[in-house]
C-alpha cells in the first residue's frame, strides 16, 4: 500500500491499534531489563491492581491512562522505565459479586464446602482475569506483563503470611474481644474504611425507665439494659450517684437498674442520661470496659433477636423487633414521646449497603498507632510528596487518630491466616501462629481470612519480591504511587505503613490522587442509573487515542472530572487530524532528503519556529514530570491544530506546491515540526503516533516508543 493509499482513507483506530500493541509487546520493551542503551537513571511505577472481579470502568481507564503518559516520557527520556501490573482478589468484594452469580442460580454459598466455594470463584476470577488484562492493553498500557503479579500467587500469599507472623511476633498484631462492624447479610465482619455512613431520618423514640427518661433510635437493643449512664457534671443527675439502683418496669417485667457516670455522654443530647447495650455498640462497649460490668449478646449473627429478648420476640429480624418494642412499651404506659423525623447517621457497609450490627467478636487486630507514627514522622521529614495538597492534610489526619484494624474476615475467599487452634472457644484453648499445622492431635486452623487490604497494602514490597529480590534492591523505593483519591483512607496509609515497618523507608516519594470520573451533566456513573461509560467501549467506537485524550484533559490531580461521548468524539477527530497532517506532509516531501538538509538555509523566521517548537517540547516535558498532564494535553492540542495546522502548515503550502525557491526549507521546517510532533504526542495519543512513525523519512530508527525525546 503506497503511503497515499494509506492515508487517504483517514485514520481508522480499529485497523491498526491491536497489530501495533501486539509489536510493542513482542519488542520486550515493556521490559525495563530490555530497552536499548545505557539507562542509568530508573523510573518505576507499581500499577493499582484492579479488581479481577470483572470490567474496567472509567476510573480505572483514567487510573493506566496517567500512568501509562508518565512512563511512556521517561522511556523515551532515556529511563529504566518498570511499570509492574498486577490483579487483586479483592476478597470480600469478589466474594459478593461471586455471590450475586449464586443468587441468579438458585444457589448459596451457605452449605458449600469450602474448598468447592474457593475452587468455583478461583474459577470465575481467572476469567474475568485475563479478560481485565485484555481490557488494560487495549488502553495502550505500556506494562510489563513478563512481572505481573496476582495476590493469591503462592510466593505471595506465602510473604503475607510471613509479615504476619512477624507482626505477631513483634506484638504488632493481637487476637482479642472488641466491637467490630458486622454485615448480618453477608455474615463477615468489616473494617472502619470498608464501611461509611449514610444520613438518615427515622423516628427517635422516648422511654420512662425507672425515675429516668431514656432516648432512643433502636429500643430492639434493649433487652439486656441494667445500667443507666449520665455525665458526672450534669447538673440534673447530681443527687444519684454512681453505683445507686432502682427499680424499673421493663419491657418483658420488672429490672434493678444501676447508674453509671462517665464523661462520654453528651448532656447536650436527649436528657443526658442513656441506657447502655454494650455488645451492640462501640461507645457502650468502651463505658462497660471502663466500669468493668457484664454485658449479653441480645441480637446474632444473622441479624436475629436472641432468647434473652424473651418467647415474644425471640427469631425475629431486628426491623420487626423495633416495631413490637415500642408497642409493647406503648401499652405500658412507657413510651413518653416520639421525634418522628430524627436525622441521624447510620453505619453502612460500603460496597453492599447493608445496615451494620455492631458485634462482640474475637477477632486479630494490628496495633495502628506504632505504624501511623513512622508514617507521621515520614511525612514530616519531606519523604512523602502529594500532588494535591490537600491530600496530605486528609492523611495527616487518618494518621493522628488511629483505631486498631480489624484484618479477620469470615469468608473463604482470600489468604487464609495461619493461625491454629486447640480446644477454641474454651478456657483451655491454646493458639499458636505459624504456617504449618502444630504436632500433635486437636489443632485446626483459623478459617477466617485476611482482609484484603492486609495483602494488597503490601503490594511494593510483593511486587518487587521483598527482601532479597532483584527488582526489590533495583527498584524500591519506587517513584510514583498514581491511584484514586478515594483510597487516601485504604490502599495509600497502608503501604505507606507496612513499607516504613519493613524496611524504614517508604515505597514512593510522590503521591498523585486523581478524582472520580462523572457522567457528561457531573453525576456519579453507576449501572443502575445507566450513565456509565465503559472505556473500552469507548474505545471500540472511537479508538484508544481520542479516549486516552478525554481521561487525561480537564482531569485535574484530585478533581472529579466529566466525561462524555462529544468529549471522546472531539479527540477522534484530533486523531484524524494529525493522520491528515501527516499525509500532507509525507506527499509532498516523498524527494526530499530531511536527514541532509543544511540548516543553515534556513532564515530568522523558520529558525524561530524551530526554536518555539523546541521550547514548547521542554515546556511539555515540565508539565509532564510535575504531574501537570491536563496541561500538557490541553497544550499539544492547542499547538498541533491551531500553531501547527492552521498556521504553519497553512502558510508553507503555497511555496510547496508552486516550487518556490524556499521549497526545500518549508520541507524541513514540515518534516522537523512532525518528527517532534509525533514524539511529544506519542505519551497521549500512542497508536496514531507510532502509525504515522513508521513511514518518517529516516533511515535509522525504532519504534517510536523508545525513541529519545530529546
Amino acid at each position: 500500500m503506497s503511503i497515499n493509499e494509506k492515508y487517504l482513507s483517514g485514520y481508522e483506530a480499529s485497523k491498526y491499534e491491536d497489530s501495533i500493541y501486539k509489536k510493542w509487546e513482542e519488542s520486550g520493551f515493556f521490559n525495563p531489563d530490555n530497552l536499548p542503551g545505557e539507562r542509568q537513571e530508573k523510573f518505576s511505577m507499581i500499577l493499582p491492581p484492579p479488581n479481577a472481579n470483572g470490567d474496567l470502568h472509567a476510573g480505572h481507564g483514567s487510573d493506566f491512562v496517567i500512568k501509562d503518559v508518565i512512563g511512556r516520557y521517561y522511556r523515551m527520556k532515556g529511563y529504566k522505565v518498570l511499570m509492574l501490573p498486577g490483579a487483586d482478589h479483592a476478597g470480600f468484594e469478589t466474594q459478593g459479586t461471586f455471590e450475586k452469580k449464586l443468587q441468579k442460580e438458585g444457589r448459596s454459598r451457605f452449605g458449600m464446602e469450602r474448598q468447592e466455594l474457593y475452587d468455583e470463584i478461583y474459577e470465575f476470577v481467572m476469567q474475568n482475569k485475563s479478560n481485565m488484562e485484555n481490557q488494560v492493553r487495549k488502553l495502550g498500557t505500556s506494562c510489563d506483563w513478563s512481572r505481573e503479579k496476582f495476590t493469591l500467587q503462592p510466593d505471595i500469599v506465602s510473604k503475607v503470611e510471613d509479615t504476619f507472623i512477624k507482626m505477631f511476633n513483634d506484638g504488632m498484631i493481637y487476637r482479642g474481644k472488641r466491637s467490630i462492624h458486622w454485615n448480618p447479610k453477608f455474615k463477615t465482619s468489616l473494617a472502619d474504611i470498608e464501611t461509611k455512613f449514610e444520613d438518615r431520618v427515622e423516628p427517635f423514640y422516648y422511654f420512662q425507665y425507672g425515675p429516668f427518661e431514656i432516648g432512643t433510635s433502636r429500643p430492639e437493643t434493649k433487652f439486656g439494659d441494667k445500667y443507666v449512664v449520665m455525665h458526672p457534671d450534669d447538673p440534673r443527675y447530681k443527687n444519684w450517684k454512681e453505683g445507686d439502683t432502682f427499680e424499673a418496669e421493663w419491657i418483658n417485667g420488672k429490672i434493678t437498674g444501676t447508674v453509671l457516670k462517665d464523661e462520654a455522654i453528651d448532656m447536650n443530647f436527649g436528657t443526658g442520661v442513656m441506657t447502655i447495650t454494650p455488645w451492640h455498640d462501640a461507645t457502650d462497649f468502651e463505658i462497660a470496659q471502663r466500669h468493668n460490668i457484664d454485658y449479653e449478646q441480645i441480637i446474632d449473627l444473622d441479624g436475629r433477636m436472641m432468647d434473652i429478648a424473651g418467647p415474644e420476640f425471640a427469631g425475629l429480624k431486628t426491623h420487626i423487633a423495633r416495631e413490637k418494642v415500642v408497642e409493647k412499651l406503648k401499652e405500658k404506659g412507657l413510651l413518653t414521646r416520639v421525634e418522628e423525623k430524627h436525622k441521624h447517621a447510620v453505619r453502612v457497609c460500603e460496597r453492599t449497603g447493608v445496615v451494620i450490627e455492631p458485634q462482640l467478636m474475637d477477632q486479630w487486630f494490628v496495633k495502628m498507632k506504632p505504624l501511623t507514627e513512622m508514617a507521621l514522622q515520614a511525612l514530616d521529614e519531606g519523604k512523602l510528596n502529594f500532588v494535591s495538597k490537600q491530600f496530605e492534610k486528609t492523611f495527616r489526619h487518618w494518621m493522628e487518630n488511629p483505631i486498631d484494624w480489624n484484618i479477620s474476615r469470615q469468608i473463604v475467599w482470600g489468604i487464609q491466616i495461619p493461625a491454629w487452634f486447640k480446644n477454641r472457644g474454651q478456657e483451655n484453648e491454646e493458639i499458636r501462629v505459624q504456617k504449618e499445622k502444630p504436632e500433635g492431635e486437636g489443632w485446626e486452623q483459623d478459617p477466617d481470612t485476611f482482609d484484603t487490604w492486609f495483602s494488597s497494602g503490601q503490594w511494593p514490597l510483593l511486587t518487587l519480591d521483598y527482601p532479597d529480590g532483584k527488582d526489590f534492591k533495583e527498584y524500591y523505593p519506587t517513584n510514583l504511587m498514581e491511584t484514586g483519591r478515594d483510597l487516601i483512607f485504604k490502599w495509600v496509609p497502608r503501604m505507606v505503613m507496612f513499607g516504613l515497618y519493613q524496611t524504614g523507608e517508604v515505597p514512593f516519594r510522590d503521591i498523585y490522587l486523581h478524582g472520580m470520573v462523572l457522567d457528561a451533566k457531573g453525576k456519579k456513573m453507576s449501572k443502575s442509573k445507566g450513565n456509565t461509560l465503559s472505556p473500552i467501549e469507548l474505545i471500540d467506537e472511537f479508538g484508544t487515542d481520542a479516549t486516552r485524550m478525554s481521561l487525561i484533559v480537564g482531569n485535574t490531580p484530585g478533581k472529579d472530572m466529566a466525561l462524555s461521548k462529544d468529549k471522546v468524539r472531539a479527540y477522534k477527530k484530533f486523531a484524524n487530524k494529525l493522520w491528515n497532517i501527516a499525509r500532507f506532509i509525507y506527499e509532498n516531501t516523498e524527494d526530499f532528503d530531511y536527514q541532509n538538509f543544511d540548516q543553515n538555509k534556513l532564515d530568522k523566521e523558520e529558525r524561530e519556529i524551530i526554536q518555539y517548537l523546541e521550547d514548547f517540547k521542554k515546556e511539555i516535558g515540565e508539565d509532564i514530570e510535575k504531574y501537570r498532564l491536563y496541561l500538557a494535553g490541553e497544550k499539544i492540542y492547542h499547538y498541533i491544530w491551531d500553531e501547527f495546522a492552521n498556521k504553519i502548515l497553512e502558510s508553507t503550502k503555497e511555496e510547496i506546491k508552486n516550487n518556490g525557491e524556499k521549497k526545500e526549507n518549508k520541507q524541513f521546517i514540515l518534516t522537523y515540526a512532525l518528527e517532534n510532533i509525533l514524539k511529544i504526542a506519542h505519551p497521549f495519543i500512542p497508536f496514531v503516533t507510532e502509525e504515522i512513525w513508521k513511514d518518517f523519512p529516516k533511515k535509522e530508527k525504532q519504534l517510536l516508543m523508545i525513541e529519545s525525546w530529546d
